[in-house]
C-alpha cells in the first residue's frame, strides 16, 4: 500500500509492485500458514482471537484476510464475515475456496478507506495491512477505519511484525552471515524500515516492523482502549525441533502452553516474530 503524504487521500490497492509479486509470485501465504512452522501462528491466532471474542455469533471483517485462511476458521465457529484484501487474485482464491458458505463475502479493498458503512461489525481484523503500511499516518488511518465499521464496544484485533524479527531469524538461519541482510537488518534495528533490494523471497519485503509498545500507541492514538498486548508465537518459533514436535499432539500441547506462559511478558515481547494488540471501542461520549 504506497505512501503517500499525511493528509492526502491513499489510493485504493496502492500496493508498491514488490508486495504485489512477494505475494502473488514468490510465496503462497495461505499455504505458509496452515502447514509446517505456520501452523504455531495460525493456532495462536486462533487462540487470541476467541479468547475475545463474544460467545455468541458476530459480524466480522477481516481485512488483509488473503485467500482466507482466518476467514475459513471464523466461519466454522459461525460468525459471518467479509474479507477484504488489496490484491484480487487473493480474493479469488477466497471465493473458490470458500465462496457458497452461509456468511461468508468478499471483495477488493483499501485498509485505509475500507469499503463499509459506520457501526457495520462486531469485530475487525487487521491481519496484514500494519506490515505493510510504512509510514505511521496510514497505519492510524487503517486503525481508525477499522475502529469507525464496529460499533460501541466492538474489537479491532492488529498484528505487527516485530522490530527484532529479522535480526533473530538471520541468527537462526544464518542469513546474518551475508553482509547484504545486515545492511538490511541494520536499518530494521534502526527505523523499523524493511527494505529487501536483493529480492530474495525468504528474506522478505517492503514492511514495517513494530516495537510492541508502538503497535498499542498506534491503537489509542486511533482512539480504541486496548484490552491486551500479546506474543503470538513467542519464542518457540525461533527454536530448533519446536517444528518437528509440532505433529505430535502432546508434545504440540506442551508448545502452546509454554508459549502462553509468558505471552504478555513485557521483556519477550519483541523476541515473538508477530505481537497482536486487542482494541475496544469505547461508548460514544456526550457532548459537542
Amino acid at each position: 500500500m504506497a505512501d503517500c503524504a499525511p493528509g492526502s487521500v491513499p489510493r485504493i490497492n496502492g500496493l508498491p509492485e514488490e508486495i504485489k509479486h512477494h505475494y502473488t509470485a514468490e510465496i503462497a501465504e495461505d499455504l505458509r500458514i496452515r502447514h509446517g512452522a505456520g501452523r504455531l501462528e495460525l493456532d495462536r491466532v486462533q487462540e487470541i482471537v476467541r479468547r475475545h471474542l463474544p460467545a455468541r455469533p458476530v459480524k466480522i471483517l477481516d481485512v488483509g484476510g488473503a485467500s482466507g485462511v482466518h476467514t475459513e476458521w471464523l466461519l466454522d465457529d459461525g460468525h459471518q464475515v467479509h474479507l477484504v484484501d488489496p490484491l484480487p487474485m487473493h480474493v479469488e482464491q477466497a471465493h473458490a475456496r470458500l465462496g457458497g458458505q452461509t456468511g461468508f463475502t468478499a471483495e477488493v479493498g483499501d485498509a485505509r478507506a475500507l469499503p463499509a458503512g459506520d457501526g457495520m461489525y462486531d469485530a475487525v481484523l487487521l491481519f496484514g495491512p500494519l506490515y505493510h503500511l510504512t509510514s505511521r499516518h496510514h497505519r492510524v488511518l487503517a486503525w481508525r477505519e477499522a475502529s469507525r465499521t464496529v460499533g460501541p464496544d466492538g474489537l479491532v484485533f492488529g498484528m505487527g511484525i516485530s522490530r527484532f524479527a529479522s535480526l533473530i531469524d538471520g541468527l537462526a538461519r544464518s542469513f546474518i552471515f551475508d553482509s547484504e541482510f545486515r545492511s538490511i537488518v541494520a536499518e530494521d534495528l534502526a527505523s523499523g524500515q524493511h527494505r529487501n533490494p536483493t529480492g530474495r523471497p525468504e528474506w522478505f519485503t517492503t514492511a514495517y516492523f513494530h516495537r510492541p509498545e508502538e503497535l498499542a500507541e498506534e491503537a489509542e492514538s486511533a482512539g480504541l482502549v486496548v484490552e491486551a498486548l500479546v506474543a503470538v508465537e513467542g519464542l518457540a518459533a525461533w527454536l530448533p525441533g519446536v517444528a518437528e514436535r509440532w505433529p505430535d499432539q502432546a508434545d504440540r500441547k506442551v508448545i502452546l502452553d509454554a508459549v502462553r506462559s509468558v505471552e504478555s511478558e513485557g521483556s519477550l515481547l519483541g523476541a515473538s516474530p508477530h505481537v497482536i494488540t486487542v482494541g475496544r471501542v469505547g461508548p460514544p461520549t456526550s457532548g459537542g
